[in-house]
């Protein structure tokens, strides 16, 4: 088979008249012969076992591990290619979940450090029976077996020094988990708490979400999903006030302490459900100088969120999201009937060699104009399966 395409979750697609194949670990333009493992009625996935026409940026994978370890899908891809192809799945998203044009998907910033990157990352045990040892490590790609892993070359030297700590001092049994985790400095973040696990592009997450408050001339913000207070407390200095909602009372509490440590004191952090408190947070500030920031966990927010926000019409809108499925058919929602008018959409690459994107998208609060010129769909398609990422290794 030819692979024509890589699809929204890492596997190469090919296709036999309208019936299309999923090849996981395969480049466009390569040549592959392919041992089917799944049919459906539409379409088919299967595995290659030989590639028999390589393409030019096909690189040699730096880790062992990798086709069987679910942790990456990219790591044969040469990482220029890997950014041209993940702005094209974030923009083809954009174009058929959303319903917007796909110029508006900016090009990806790259990750100055494309491996050892990782600051979190989740170990699993299993009973190997037949080698009757424990297996630790992450799942495969292609079965519920745990692959057993010696190092992670995604993840930061230091995880891999308590990767090898747990080996040596493995769990009792198999079926449990060991979350291995390196600190954020001046941070406090409490165990089962969100922060990025990405260090090293962190500061250019930080400058997208600022550049877009200062587009807007925004001198309010409301920040939503805060987790810690991360981006309040990094954007602080842009705005006059600034309040973060979140309902962790954990992660509020480490907010509040975060703020203390640095001396910020124009905001404040509000523990609760988001439909609960955000009435009332925005009736506080004038709506043609305040933006508000979401950034929910992959699932996204929730349609009674959404449809507030359209209620309540903000000036600005700042969408922070690892999955751009769910993030476009959001996005949707807040644009329906021009509400609000989608901007710009940039994607930040978090998760260099696997399927994940970071992206952030900035929306403004529309005028009848844009309400009459529309280009937004109003009846949602149904998310296409592969648009639905894996999340093996918890990225």
């Amino acid at each position: 088979m030819t692979i024509t395409d890589i699809a929204f979750g890492g596997e190469g697609v090919a296709r036999v008249e309208d019936f299309v194949v999923f090849v996981p670990f395969t480049l466009v333009g390569e040549t592959v012969e392919v041992e089917l493992t799944e049919v459906k009625k539409h379409y088919a996935r299967g595995r290659p076992r030989r590639v028999l026409t390589a393409a030019p940026d096909r690189v040699t994978p730096a880790c062992a591990h990798f086709t069987r370890c679910g942790g990456c899908q990219y790591q044969h891809m040469a990482y220029a290619t890997q950014l041209r192809v993940k702005q094209k799945q974030v923009a083809d998203l954009f174009a058929r979940v959303g319903g917007f044009n796909p110029a508006v998907v900016q090009p990806v910033i790259p990750c100055p450090q494309p491996y050892g990157y990782r600051n979190r990352i989740m170990v699993r045990s299993q009973w190997n029976k037949p080698e009757q040892r424990l297996n630790l490590g992450f799942m495969r790609w292609d079965c519920g077996l745990v692959e057993d892993v010696l190092e992670c070359k995604i993840a930061e030297p230091g995880l891999n020094e308590q990767l090898r700590y747990v080996r040596a001092h493995p769990p009792p049994k198999g079926g449990l988990k060991v979350v291995l985790r390196l600190p954020p400095k001046d941070w406090i973040v409490p165990p089962d708490s969100f922060f990025q696990n990405n260090f090293f592009l962190l500061p250019r997450l930080v400058a997208t979400v600022r550049e877009a408050l200062q587009a807007g001339g925004m001198r309010h913000l409301v920040d939503l999903y805060c987790g810690v207070g991360f981006f309040g407390l990094e954007t602080a200095d842009a705005v006059e006030s600034f309040v973060g909602v979140e309902y962790d009372r954990m992660a509020i509490q480490a907010a509040r302490q975060n703020a203390a440590a640095r001396g910020v004191t124009n905001g404040e952090f509000i523990a609760g459900r988001v439909e609960e408190v955000l009435p009332g947070v925005l009736a506080q500030f004038p709506g043609d100088a305040t933006a508000v920031l979401l950034d929910p966990p992959r699932k996204g927010v929730a349609r009674a969120n959404l449809e507030q926000l359209r209620a309540l019409r903000p000036r600005q809108v700042i969408y922070v999201s690892c999955h751009p499925a769910t993030m476009a058919r959001d996005l949707n929602i807040l644009c329906a009937d021009g509400v609000f008018e989608l901007m710009r959409v940039t994607p930040l690459d978090m998760f260099p060699q696997t399927q994940h994107i970071e992206c952030v998208a900035a929306l403004r609060r529309a005028g009848p104009a844009a309400a009459a010129a529309g280009g937004v769909k109003q009846d949602l398609p149904t998310p296409h399966p592969f648009d639905q990422p894996c999340n093996a290794n918890d990225n």
